[in-house]
C-alpha cells in the first residue's frame, strides 16, 4: 500500500491541543464529517507521519470515519521536552486529546498506538476507563527488556554514575536521564493490563518476525488481558514494511465491528 494511498490535502486539519501543562500537541485531523474520531499514537522517537500512522488513517478516512493522528510533547510538530520513558505522561496527552473532541461534541471510540504508542494506550485504557477498544499494534510487554540493545548493557551503572546518558542514533540524538530511565523500569504493563475494565476490548497485533520487540510480548498481552484478541500478520517486521497492507485490513475489521457506518 502506497503512503500516500487514500490521503486527501482537503480534508486534513491541522489542529493544536494544549495538554495539561499547556505544551501545544499538533495533530491532523482526517475529516469525514463523522460523529466519532478515531486516534492513532505513535511509537519511540517517531511522529505522526511515521508510515503505520498515515496508512491507517488514511483507510480510516476512506472508510467515512474521522482519524486524528497526533505528535505527543517532545516529538515532532509538539512543543515540550523529549524524554526516555514517559508513559504516563504520553497518556496523559492523549487525554487531553480525547477531552478536547469530546467537548466538540464529538465521540472517540478507539484509540490505536504503535510499538511505545501500543503500551501508552493500554497504559490509558488502565487509567482513565473512558475508552471501550483499544489497538495495541507491538507494543512491549516487559517494558524492563530492549533498553541494553539502545544504551548499552552497563546502562544502570553508567547512569548512576553521571546521572544521564547521551544516546547518537544516526544524524541526531537524545539524553536518557535517570528519572526518565527509571520511569520506564517502574511502569508496569503486567500490573497495568489487569486494572483494564473487562468491558474493554483489544486488539493487539504483532509481526512474527518483529526484530525490535519478540512476538511472546504480544502472547503474554493475550494471557492477562481479559477481553483480548491477538492477531499475528505472519513474515511482518516491527514496522510492518512490507506488510502494510495486511496491516491495515487487519485493523480495519476491528473497527468495523465498532463503528457500523451507513451507507
Amino acid at each position: 500500500m502506497d503512503s500516500s494511498q487514500g490521503i486527501s490535502a482537503t480534508t486534513q486539519q491541522k489542529i493544536v491541543i494544549p495538554n495539561s501543562n499547556n505544551e501545544k500537541l499538533v495533530g491532523l485531523l482526517h475529516e469525514t464529517g463523522s460523529t466519532e474520531i478515531v486516534v492513532l499514537c505513535h511509537g519511540f522517537r517517531s511522529t505522526k507521519n511515521d508510515l503505520v500512522m498515515k496508512n491507517v488513517a488514511a483507510a480510516i478516512e476512506k472508510e467515512g470515519i474521522s482519524a486524528f493522528r497526533f505528535d505527543f510533547s517532545g516529538n515532532g510538530e509538539s512543543e515540550g521536552s523529549f524524554y526516555f520513558g514517559n508513559y504516563n505522561y504520553e497518556a496523559d496527552d492523549l487525554h487531553s486529546v480525547i477531552r478536547y473532541f469530546t467537548n466538540m461534541n464529538r465521540v472517540v471510540p478507539i484509540i490505536i498506538g504503535h510499538s511505545k504508542g501500543g503500551d501508552v494506550v493500554l497504559v490509558y485504557a488502565s487509567k482513565y476507563h473512558d475508552i471501550h477498544n483499544v489497538i495495541n499494534l507491538s507494543g512491549r510487554y516487559d517494558l524492563k527488556e530492549g533498553i541494553g540493545q539502545r544504551l548499552g548493557e552497563d546502562f544502570l551503572e553508567r547512569i548512576k554514575q553521571q546521572g544521564f546518558i547521551d544516546i547518537k542514533e544516526g544524524n541526531s540524538g537524545f539524553r536518557v536521564t535517570e528519572k526518565s530511565l527509571m520511569e520506564r523500569l517502574n511502569t508496569d504493563m503486567h500490573e497495568a493490563c489487569l486494572k483494564i475494565d473487562k468491558e474493554c476490548r483489544v486488539l493487539t497485533v504483532h509481526g512474527s518476525a518483529d526484530e525490535v520487540i519478540p512476538l511472546e510480548d504480544a502472547k503474554e498481552f493475550a494471557k492477562i488481558i481479559p477481553n483480548h484478541k491477538l492477531e499475528i500478520v505472519e513474515g511482518a517486521d516491527h514496522c510492518y514494511t512490507k506488510h502494510q497492507s495486511q496491516l491495515v485490513t487487519t485493523v480495519m475489521e476491528f473497527i468495523k465491528t465498532v463503528i457500523v457506518k451507513k451507507n
